[in-house]
């Protein structure tokens, strides 16, 4: 009997083990690609900033991560890749909006009368919606870092699988919050004009760098 129960702790323990590192391990991979200068965490540090829509907006964001690294695991990411030339139209769909969108970046930078008394010009729930839909599915990449990626290093778990879904998730969560209401700190500088010139202007930096990536296919 005691060997019974010591062999049952053992696998206990061992089954512990291995939840705690697929965890881990999900939070960590989610993290590293998530937090990095991309178009749809500046349009989260803009609408932070602003306190447009933060709620929602953030909200979506991770949820979509989370939905995109399920599909993963449960094998999305094979299809997308028997599928020749989705990849490809994603890459110019998402490179012609980004660079629609960087263009009104430019242009608020530019023009100080699109600014009202030196705070960001509203944006209505719906098109704030619509923008960060666009910039997260219509970037290729989202597919490559979540379904493709974290849906294959998820599946490296086998049963423990959902338990990397899970770290990956609340990793793609904290960030996002994160970005969206820790942003708030900077309000102190947004009754100034400079401010949101300097903001557009590093956006339609970053967005029209990472249009040129995926026109150049590198």
């Amino acid at each position: 009997m005691g060997a019974i129960y010591f062999r049952a702790k053992a696998q206990v323990v061992d089954t512990e083990s291995g939840c705690v590192l697929a965890i881990t391990t999900g939070l960590a991979s989610g993290l590293a690609l998530i937090i990095a200068i991309g178009a749809q965490n500046a349009f989260v540090l803009r609408q932070g900033v602003s306190r447009q829509h933060v709620l929602p907006i953030v909200l979506f964001c991770a949820v979509a991560d989370a939905a995109l690294i399920g599909a993963g695991i449960l094998g999305l990411g094979a299809v997308i890749e028997s599928v020749p030339g989705l990849l490809l139209v994603l890459r110019y769909a998402g490179a012609a909006y980004l660079i629609w969108f960087g263009i009104g970046s430019v242009k608020r930078a530019l023009n100080p009368d699109i600014l009202e008394h030196g705070q960001a010009s509203a944006m209505t729930l719906l098109k704030a919606m619509g923008t960060v839909a666009a910039l997260t599915f219509l970037n290729p990449h989202v597919y490559i870092d979540t379904v493709i990626l974290l849906g294959s290093i998820g599946n490296q778990f086998e049963a423990d699988r959902w338990f990397f879904w899970l770290g990956a998730s609340v990793g793609s969560f904290l960030w996002f919050f994160s970005l969206g209401y820790l942003s708030r700190l900077l309000t102190r500088f947004t009754s100034s004009v400079k401010f949101w010139r300097v903001l557009d202007s590093a956006i339609a930096l970053v967005v029209f760098s990472i249009a040129g990536y995926l026109i150049l296919g590198a």
